[in-house]
C-alpha cells in the first residue's frame, strides 16, 4: 500500500498590537512545525506587528474589520490547509504543546481540539472573575449540550478542514471562541481537550479583553445560540416558568372559587393574569416544538449538502 498523504497544516495567528511578542510566537511555531504554513492576520495594528511577523517568516494578511470574530471568519474562509491551528499572538500559549493538540486530529479521533489552561497557569495569567466566568459559561453549555467542555475561552485550538467548513462565524468580538464551541457541538463534532500550560503576558504586553463588556457579549452569544439552535430547551424552560407563575398567581382565585358559597372569584385581576400566564406557557411550548422540528430538518439538509 502506498503511504497516506501527509495532511498540510496551517498555523493562523490573529493579532492586534502584538509587536512585543509576535516574532517569538512565529519562531516558536516554526521550530515545532517546520513544514507548516504560518499566517499572521493583522487586524489594523499600528505598532509594527505586521512587519515583525513578516521578518520572522510568516505570511501576513490583513483584516480591516476590527474584531477577533471577523479575523477568525476570514481565516476560515481563506486558509485551505487540511488542519488549522489557531493561537493568539501574545505568547501566553506554549508552542511545544502543539503536538499533543494535533495528535487526536491526526488519529482521526477529534474534529476540534482545545488547549485547556486551568490546571497549569501562572498566578497572574487570568484576570479576576475570568475563571469564575469560564466555569459559569461551561456549566450552561454542559446543560445545553451534555458536553464536558472545561475551557470555553481558550484561544489555542486545532481544527480539521471539514470542521471549519461546517462552522459559520457570526460573532465579531472575543465571544468567537464561545461560538466556535457551540456551533461545533450543535453539529455533532467531536471536541477533545488537551491540558496545556498558560503563561502570563510578558512585561509591557496588555490584554485587549474587557472583563465586563466582553463577558456580557459572551452571555448574549449563549442566549442567542440557545434560542436559535436549542429552541425546545429555551422555549420549554420559558413554558415551565410561565406555568409555575400561573399556578402561583392562580392559587388565590381558585381558593376563592372553592371556598365561596356562591363560587364568586374576588381576585379577578389575579385570575386574568393566571389565565394569561397559562396561555403563554402552552404557546411557548408549542413554539419550541415547532422550531425544534424545523431545526432538525435544516440540519438534515445541511448534512446532505455537505456530502455532495
Amino acid at each position: 500500500m502506498p503511504p497516506a498523504h501527509a495532511p498540510t497544516i496551517a498555523v493562523v495567528i490573529p493579532c492586534y498590537q502584538e509587536a512585543l511578542t509576535i516574532g517569538k510566537v512565529v519562531a516558536d511555531f516554526r521550530r515545532e512545525l517546520p513544514a507548516a504554513h504560518i499566517y499572521v492576520y493583522d487586524n489594523n495594528c499600528t505598532d509594527g506587528t505586521a512587519e515583525i511577523a513578516a521578518k520572522a517568516g510568516a505570511e501576513v494578511r490583513r483584516e480591516k474589520r476590527q474584531g477577533k470574530g471577523y479575523v477568525v471568519a476570514a481565516m476560515f474562509e481563506q486558509v485551505q490547509e487540511d488542519i488549522l491551528v489557531m493561537v493568539d499572538g501574545d505568547d501566553t500559549y506554549d508552542a511545544s504543546q502543539i503536538h499533543s493538540l494535533l495528535a487526536p486530529i491526526l488519529r482521526g479521533d477529534a474534529d476540534m481540539t482545545v488547549a485547556t489552561r486551568q490546571n497549569d497557569h501562572a498566578d497572574k495569567s487570568f484576570r479576576p472573575l475570568h475563571l469564575a466566568g469560564n466555569q459559569l459559561v461551561c456549566s450552561i453549555i454542559h446543560w445545553m449540550f451534555k458536553s464536558r467542555v472545561t475551557d470555553i475561552f481558550s484561544g489555542y485550538r486545532a481544527f480539521t478542514r471539514e470542521s471549519v467548513r461546517q462552522i459559520p462565524i457570526t460573532a465579531w468580538g472575543f465571544d468567537v471562541e464561545t461560538e466556535l464551541t457551540l456551533q461545533a457541538l450543535y453539529r455533532g463534532q467531536v471536541i477533545q481537550e488537551v491540558p496545556a500550560p498558560y503563561r502570563a503576558r510578558p512585561e509591557g504586553s496588555f490584554s485587549k479583553l474587557n472583563t465586563f463588556s466582553d463577558g456580557l457579549r459572551v452571555l448574549l452569544r449563549l442566549f442567542l445560540i440557545l434560542r436559535s439552535y436549542k429552541p425546545l430547551t429555551f422555549f420549554g424552560a420559558l413554558a415551565v416558568v410561565f406555568f409555575v407563575l400561573g399556578l402561583a398567581v392562580g392559587a388565590l382565585p381558585v381558593y376563592d372559587y372553592v371556598t365561596d358559597p356562591a363560587h364568586y372569584v374576588h381576585r379577578v385581576p389575579s385570575a386574568i393574569l393566571a389565565a394569561a400566564l397559562m396561555i403563554l406557557s402552552f404557546f411557548s411550548l408549542g413554539l419550541g416544538l415547532i422550531l425544534n422540528s424545523m431545526n432538525l430538518r435544516l440540519l438534515e439538509i445541511e448534512k446532505l449538502i455537505a456530502k455532495r
